[in-house]
């Protein structure tokens, strides 16, 4: 008796205790949520670099140095222009940079709203004109795919 009142009770531990087991499993689109959620769509994991900038295992110095390497290659090539000599009262320049996931580069002269004093057609044809022939450039990188990013660069046309 003591073995089937034993049998019993063990079988119905072991069937209520199977409820404990079952889990609800979330389904694929809630987990798909929560994942792009948990995303930081603002922020890259991997910026974009130059080679030698690419070495540099600091998050932040690698962007300050690939950041330093372009404003120096903008203004190096801008400056053999007659830029400086079109528009004297011109002395920095903002230039929203795009380097899109196949290393392409597009430059884009980023000027006041209320600007009269210049040609703004004719700054970014002249900025189109000299901004070509750039190293290779790596993109930037988010969970292991290269994505497009967009920054503004002050690029300084007069030094004295």
């Amino acid at each position: 008796m003591k073995k089937i009142i034993l049998t019993v009770f063990i079988s119905l531990l072991l069937f209520s205790s199977c409820q404990y087991f079952e889990k609800q499993v979330p389904s694929e689109k809630d987990l798909l949520q929560k994942e792009l959620k948990a995303i930081n769509w603002k922020e890259v994991d991997e910026f974009p670099s130059v080679y030698g900038s690419d070495t540099i295992e600091n998050k932040i110095e690698r962007q300050q140095c690939f950041f330093e390497y372009m404003t120096q290659l903008i203004q190096h090539k801008l400056s053999v222009d007659t830029l400086s000599v079109l528009y004297p009262e011109l002395d920095t320049i903002e230039v929203k940079v795009t380097v899109f996931p196949n290393s392409r580069i597009i430059f884009e002269p980023l000027f006041p709203k209320d600007s009269v004093a210049y040609d703004t057609v004719k700054i970014d044809s002249i900025l189109k004109a000299r901004l070509v022939g750039f190293p290779k450039i790596n993109p930037a990188i988010k969970r292991g795919i290269p994505v497009k990013t967009q920054f503004i660069l002050p690029v300084i046309l007069k030094v004295e």
